[in-house]
């Protein structure tokens, strides 16, 4: 029997419970979310994200609970709209009927979180689910320990199990967990391991939605102002280390201005961070696995005869990477071949801005393509020839905190949307009703078939 066969029994059986509560019972559960995160359980947040890889608090604050406070608030100011009926226009061959659909619960859900944000990459989906009215097992990654200890206090002290859980342990874990029959799956994560995500729920016919990665361009070209995109692309990349799924991945830059920029950045650089091996702005690389994985394409990089620009030291004991550029890689390097996910920045040149477009289109659809640019005709150029989940002009990383746009992937890079609307609506199916109030138009034309009615139908095709 699956080891998780009762729990998920247990809420599937109370989901239509949890799917009849009203907006304000609804709003009531996410404003106890909102005091756990807020004030209850802030200093226990910013403690367990320190000890599992030295995030610092302001970062903890800015990037791990603003986003989902800002998620609950924007939320529940609009979840009365949209849990209500909501009507649609009725043809006039239909006359006689009226049209509207709801938004209904999709039922048992399972949200799979990364360890990268691990507190807004489960809280946040969760606040989705929670709107539309599901029940959830949540299932945060082994990677960081303390905080999914406090996640799983705080779901144990606000929810009943029946409702949602937390549960915590190895790829056993979550293996077990996708056998089972739900009804949606929030996934965040590597393409790869989405791909063993969609496999499972296909058994099932699951639906999904898929917060997956991969490598995400930023673009410079000549008309850009370098001061301002050496700083935020700095922030943008650094952010938390590196380990963040639209992270600049690597730099897409007009040849002309390739030193200019490459100066800038090491300013930039030295503004944000001074030395980052004693900066308290400096995040660490999560455990010593995924510190070799970086090291390993480091050294890849430099058997190659690429030149590293910027930063390079490594420490293993602390898995610290210095803030690092590399330059002159080869097509085939790792670097440039694989998400980094880590604080190395690749930078390559390109003549002519099609050429650019070529190697971005060449590639997978990136999660984020930014563009550095104060040229507006070349900026919309770029975006037309271009795919990708989202994009960020003369800036990066903040189209995430946005809960008024729709965040998410397409194909390799993602399958569905987060945040606002767009993520209530993940979690919820749209049920179409049409209710008969008089005898309708179309009843003229059921069996038997006469000439008559060949004509009604003829005049329909042509009319209506």
């Amino acid at each position: 029997m699956n080891n998780f066969q009762n729990v998920f029994d247990a809420q599937k059986a109370n989901q239509f419970n949890v799917g009849q509560t009203t907006y304000k019972e609804r709003i009531a559960k996410l404003n106890a979310l909102k005091q756990a995160i807020e004030v209850d359980y802030k200093q226990a947040i910013r403690d367990a994200l320190y000890a599992d890889f030295k995030k610092p608090f302001i970062e903890t604050d800015l990037t791990e609970i603003y986003p989902v406070l800002g998620e609950i608030k924007y939320v529940s100011s609009q979840l009365k709209k949209w849990m209500k009926r909501q009507k649609v226009k009725t043809p006039i061959s239909f006359l006689g009927t009226s049209s509207w659909y709801v938004n209904e619960p999709k039922g048992v859900c399972l949200i799979i979180s990364p360890w990268n944000f691990p507190l807004n990459l489960t809280f946040g989906p969760l606040v989705s689910a929670i709107a539309a009215g599901n029940t959830v097992i949540l299932k945060p990654s082994e990677m960081t320990p303390h905080i999914s200890d406090v996640m799983g206090d705080i779901i144990s002290k606000l929810f009943p199990e029946n409702e949602i859980t937390l549960v915590q342990g190895e790829v056993e874990v979550s293996t077990e967990l996708l056998k089972l029959p739900f009804n949606h799956i929030f996934f965040t994560g590597s393409p790869n391991v989405g791909k063993v995500v969609m496999e499972a729920a296909s058994k099932h016919l699951t639906s999904v939605t898929l917060e997956l990665g991969g490598k995400s361009p930023t673009l410079i070209d000549a008309s850009a102002n370098l001061e301002h995109a050496a700083t935020r692309i700095a922030w943008g990349k650094f952010l938390n280390n590196g380990q963040t799924c639209i992270a600049p991945d690597y730099i897409l830059i007009d040849e002309r201005i390739k030193e200019p920029f490459i100066m800038a950045f090491k300013d930039a650089v030295k503004t944000l961070y001074e030395d980052a091996k004693t900066s308290n702005a400096y995040a660490r690389i999560v455990n010593n696995r995924h510190f070799e994985r970086l090291q390993n394409h480091l050294e890849d990089a430099k058997s190659l005869g690429a030149t590293i620009v910027l930063g390079g030291h490594c420490v293993s004991a602390d898995n610290f990477i210095e803030p690092t550029v590399v330059s002159e890689l080869p097509e085939q390097a790792s670097l440039l071949q694989e998400e980094i996910f880590g604080p190395i920045l690749p930078i390559k040149t390109y003549q002519h801005i099609d050429e650019a477009l070529a190697y971005i289109n060449a590639k997978e659809k990136p999660l984020a393509l930014y563009i550095y640019s104060e040229n507006k005709t070349q900026t919309q150029y770029i975006i037309d020839r271009t795919r990708a989940g989202s994009t960020a002009v003369n800036t990066n990383v903040l189209q995430y905190i946005n809960h008024y746009l729709p965040f998410g992937g397409s194909n390799n890079s993602g399958i569905g949307k987060a945040h606002g609307i767009f993520g209530f609506q993940e979690f919820s199916n749209m049920r179409s009703v049409l209710k008969q109030h008089i005898k309708v138009s179309v009843e003229f034309l059921f069996p038997p078939y006469t000439d008559v009615k060949q004509k009604l139908v003829d005049f329909t095709l042509k009319w209506f």
